[in-house]
């Protein structure tokens, strides 16, 4: 290997890591940087790597630190993919990027364009769905002229970012950054033609199916939640009002105590969402509705949660104390209560339902 192939390697080696672990996001901006920390000086335009060479390597790096879940995960997001495809299919969506080209890593979004004249009409189709989206206007000056892109960010089972087009764009051939050419991408049709024939042993109807069967627990979760704000509770015990602005003040304890336990901060969220089904029998119609969607340990915390009150007041017997102890998350319950004993504070600013969703959801992604 020459120098000049050498140092070539080494500023794509390190300008991967960068972008592999977030702390760049843009190809230039990551290769700059990288050839000042491996050169300390000035280089040749024809020292630094391409864009594709860089990629190339962040996937390396991606099968080897993600491993089977990479692969896993890539597959599940081109169902995922399909599945929103198919709801937006009147905007003629398109798969683009990584999920499609298998260039993922720990964070990818799943990138969509989509072709409409209306932006309502768009949201609207995902209102329908209740999915969650944040809409961002974002200038970019390429070529000499500055454009403004719509992106629509939707938080589903991964993120996904949906790209609005005018609905005359739909035949436009959009360039990669990366290689330059013609960018890949594939209608409803063929990503489907393309899951048969990489996924032989897939059924991809069957498949969808049964994601629909099962929905998102993160879903779940929030449909659960939302209509607690508009439970009122007894203002001598709850002087902070609804059951929704509560079960917030008791996650973001929960988070101040044990950010990474994602089962002990579902237990903290969930506690109370019986109360939107069954007041008389919270705890049951939580258990209920939460039944194959929470672990073991998560339903054994929202189970005696009212229990672990009755400790602190010291009016529980001594058997069912015993019983409690002789579990090994009792000292995790007994926590579980004073978050939701000190979450009854009036005018409290607390973390969105919105955000607190999606802190569990990365959480979750993040530990497989």
């Amino acid at each position: 290997m020459t120098y000049s192939n050498k140092l070539r390697r080494q500023i794509c080696y390190e300008a991967a890591r960068a972008m592999y672990f977030r702390h760049e996001t843009e190809y230039y901006r990551a290769k700059q940087k990288a050839a000042r920390r491996v050169c300390r000086g000035w280089v040749k335009p024809a020292d630094l790597p391409s864009n594709a060479e860089i990629r190339d390597e962040i996937l390396l790096l991606a099968r080897l630190h993600e491993g089977e879940r990479r692969t896993d995960n890539l597959r599940r997001m081109r169902l995922v993919a399909l599945r929103l495809m198919r709801m937006l299919a009147r905007f003629r969506p398109r798969l683009i990027g990584s999920t499609l080209t298998g260039h993922i890593r720990t964070g990818s979004d799943i990138d969509i364009h989509v072709f409409s004249d209306s932006l309502e009409a768009v949201l609207a189709a995902l209102d329908e769905q209740m999915l969650f989206y944040d809409v961002e206007h974002k200038r970019v000056r390429k070529d000499g002229e500055e454009r403004v892109y719509t992106h629509v960010h939707v938080k589903d089972e991964f993120p996904v970012e949906l790209t609005i087009y005018p609905a005359c764009m739909y035949n436009h051939v959009f360039k990669s950054s990366i290689t330059g050419k013609p960018i890949e991408r594939a209608s409803i049709a063929e990503l489907q033609q393309f899951l048969e024939e990489e996924y032989p042993d897939l059924s991809v109807d069957a498949a969808l199916h049964d994601m629909e069967d099962q929905p998102d627990r993160f879903q779940l979760y929030t449909a659960l939640l939302l209509p607690l704000e508009n439970v009122k509770q007894s203002p001598k015990y709850h002087p902070e009002g609804d059951v929704l602005y509560h079960s917030l003040q008791v996650f973001d304890l929960a988070c101040d105590e044990l950010p990474y336990d994602e089962e002990f901060l579902l237990a903290a969220l969930l506690h109370d969402c019986g109360k939107g089904i069954d007041p008389s029998d919270h705890v049951g119609a939580a258990l209920e509705a939460l039944d194959g969607f929470i672990t073991e340990r998560t339903a054994w915390l929202i189970e005696h949660h009212m229990e672990a009150h009755r400790i602190f007041d010291g009016t529980i017997g001594a058997r069912a104390h015993r019983r409690l102890r002789q579990n090994e998350s009792y000292e995790d319950l007994l926590l579980l209560s004073q978050c939701d004993r000190a979450g009854r504070s009036p005018g409290v600013e607390t973390t969105s339902l919105e955000d607190a969703i999606e802190y569990l959801r990365q959480l979750a992604y993040d530990n497989g």
